[in-house]
């Protein structure tokens, strides 16, 4: 009887998961509220526009722009909160945690691109479990096939970093 190389199993578990966790993530908005607290977090170029399209089809909505590279003047139909300490995907759920405490809000919308939503979703999670978070997930549209591969394995990678305890470091 031949026993299998632990390093195959290794790369089979490691290709198996990363399919569900490409398979799991959300790929449409929930259903948002006519006064939604959206969260954008910043990070690639097609995020604000995405949730301006959103607050611009909700004008009584709340814009939180979240992270590093939010700074400048927006034309929306209502006031834009900026915040832009945090550097990490784990300090933008700390961000939007102290928010969430200060405001008294009870539910959010959390706006990044698909391939970066799992791990978004879990670190906000983890930061504001009693908080309903819907998942308003930017597509990859117009990203060459082998450019998608890349963000979803980085992304993956960044995931099994996370569940493992490695927040700070992404």
């Amino acid at each position: 009887m031949k026993i299998i190389n632990p390093s195959l199993l290794v790369l089979c578990a490691f290709v198996l998961g990363g399919m569900v966790f490409k398979t799991t993530a959300p790929t449409s908005c929930g259903t948002l509220h006519p006064r939604a607290s959206i969260f954008v977090l910043t990070g690639d170029a097609r995020r604000i526009p995405f949730a301006m399209r959103q607050m611009r089809r909700y004008p009584e909505s709340q814009l939180y722009i979240i992270g590093a590279g939010g700074s400048g003047t927006y034309n929306t139909p209502g006031p834009v909160v900026i915040e832009s300490d945090s550097k990490s995907t784990y300090q933008n759920a700390i961000a939007i945690r102290k928010i969430v405490d200060q405001s008294g809000i009870d539910r959010i919308v959390l706006v990044t691109t698909v391939d970066h939503m799992n791990r978004a979703m879990y670190l906000a999670r983890r930061e504001m479990p009693n908080i309903e978070i819907t998942p308003c997930p930017v597509p990859l549209n117009g990203t060459p096939v082998a450019k998608r591969i890349e963000r979803w394995t980085t992304e993956y990678i960044k995931y099994i970093g996370t569940l493992v305890g490695i927040r700070e470091s992404f």
